[in-house]
């Protein structure tokens, strides 16, 4: 609870059986996080014995993809404030606070994973990934003269219910993309939002996105894309469904 509004989280979970547990609980510690929804994307077999030894409530989304699971879970967190977060061991539960502590004067506050000081060691932020995202976040601030961003790729942030309500006839991305695409509805339908500094630690396991070179560039491209196509388009309803 915050200033009396319920904060709910939501977990994708897809390849994170050995973390959501710990990380259900490490979100739920300091008290602020009222609900969790894990959004069990095919998960691998055991996840769901993990998210049942807590307070977690699970749900299942079969079309398989992040920006499935984020959409479905939006669909079931009854929270004012929606936390988007993973399960993964990278985000920690403390960076709620943060992100709560400019809900009076935001309605979206967006971590990044920029500040040297809060990258932990062994966190998958080399200097590749990293000059990737602040490229691709630079390029989108000088588009659409937007506020300062960042981390295009930073999949923690907060969201308040009406903001979330008013996104959902824009969204059209299934896949790992869906993030820039709820960045790039913030930008168009003028929403107040910033970002934040977040902690980012090593991951328990190996992502199936950013582990692999190859695809971590195909995404990036792909975020490219879709910010020249959101900013050269003139309604961007037009923009077809994309898995």
């Amino acid at each position: 609870m915050w200033k009396g509004h319920k904060v709910s989280v939501i977990f994708p979970t897809y390849n994170e059986k050995d973390s959501i547990r710990e990380a259900i609980e490490d979100f739920f510690q300091d008290g602020y996080v009222d609900e969790i929804v894990v959004v069990n994307n095919n998960a691998a077999p055991g996840t769901s014995e993990e998210v049942a030894k807590t307070r977690a409530r699970e749900v299942f989304e079969t079309k398989q993809g992040y920006g499935w699971a984020i959409r479905r879970g939006f669909e079931e967190v009854t929270g004012d404030y929606t936390i988007v977060s993973e399960p993964d061991g990278t985000f920690m539960g403390k960076d709620v606070l943060k992100l709560l502590a400019y809900s009076d004067d935001f309605d979206a506050v967006l971590g990044t994973r920029t500040s040297r000081e809060l990258i932990w060691e062994g966190a998958n932020m080399g200097f590749f990934l990293k000059c990737g995202n602040v490229a691709v976040a630079k390029m989108t601030e000088f588009l659409f003269n937007s506020t300062i961003l960042t981390d295009m790729g930073c999949t923690m942030r907060m969201l308040k219910r009406p903001v979330v309500e008013r996104m959902k006839p824009f969204f059209r991305i299934g896949g790992s993309h869906f993030g820039p695409e709820m960045l790039l509805i913030l930008i168009k339908q003028r929403i107040r939002f910033m970002e934040i500094p977040v902690n980012y630690r090593q991951r328990v396991g190996k992502s199936s996105v950013t582990g692999d070179m190859w695809k971590a560039i195909r995404l990036g491209l792909r975020m490219i894309a879709l910010v020249l196509r959101a900013r050269f388009t003139t309604l961007y309803g037009r923009m077809r469904d994309e898995g």
